[in-house]
């Protein structure tokens, strides 16, 4: 028996790796991440399947059916929307396995972050503009080191993308000005892939207006950084005088 962590993506089915899609078709017990997950994904599990909303379970209620299924001798799928490796909250249920002894698996996912900069055609590293992407959150419920700190992350100048933040965007912007300047490009996608998403472009200096204007207040990806913008220096690698070994596929 084996407990796999499954990123289910950001929310278009067809974005599942072809290992979830396995696993997820052939599962007999799927505890999966309550309305965060397209019901289209869920509809891949066998009609006998036993489904499990995780939304309203606590660790101890988690650990019992992890318990019961370990009785059982059958796997359990824990499907997470993105990437379970980002905010997926597993550490502490593998913490239990890991007490329980029993053993579990990660398959990862495609996560909202790169689901958002799909949807808005952009590219997150851009030659001598940025080549550091930030994954991170603002201080909430869930406390940042102080290292870690938004203002301390936007010296920088780096790609930001902020997960569970929206919510939050005035706060955001105000941190973000002095070193981004107010007209670095930001953009909020709203449930990227999912069939109601919604793509909000602009610069700090109007963000916040615009997305209050569109009543988002969750479920959306934030990117700010001037790698947005579609000017700027373009990379060496299709220049007819730059050759190496990496554009023809070869690898050291």
């Amino acid at each position: 028996m084996k407990v796999y962590f499954v990123g289910a993506g950001p929310g278009d089915p067809e974005l599942l790796t072809i290992k979830a899609k396995r696993l997820l078709e052939t599962a007999r017990i799927c505890i999966y991440a309550g309305s965060l997950i397209h019901p289209s994904i869920l509809c891949l599990l066998p009609e006998d399947a036993r489904k499990i909303d995780s939304a309203a379970m606590n660790l101890d209620e988690l650990e019992t059916e992890f318990l019961r299924a370990h009785a059982q001798d059958i796997d359990v799928i824990r499907l997470h929307s993105g990437d379970p490796s980002i905010y997926g909250a597993i550490r502490e249920q593998i913490m239990i396995l890991d007490r329980l002894g029993i053993p579990c698996e990660v398959v990862p996912g495609v996560s909202s972050f790169q689901a958002s900069a799909a949807a808005l055609g952009a590219e997150l590293t851009v030659p001598e503009v940025s080549q550091t992407i930030i994954l991170t959150r603002i201080s909430g419920k869930t406390p940042v080191p102080e290292s870690q700190n938004l203002e301390n992350l936007a010296r920088t100048q780096a790609t930001l993308c902020l997960f569970l933040s929206v919510h939050e965007i005035e706060r955001i912007v105000q941190i973000l000005k002095p070193h981004y300047g107010k007209d670095c490009p930001a953009a909020v996608v709203h449930r990227a892939s999912w069939p109601d998403q919604k793509i909000i472009q602009s610069s700090l200096e109007t963000i916040t207006w615009k997305i209050r204007h569109a009543g988002v207040n969750k479920t959306a990806m934030i990117i700010v950084g001037p790698a947005l913008a579609r000017t700027g220096p373009v990379s060496r690698l299709y220049d007819k005088d730059f050759s190496h070994g990496y554009r023809g596929g070869t690898f050291p």
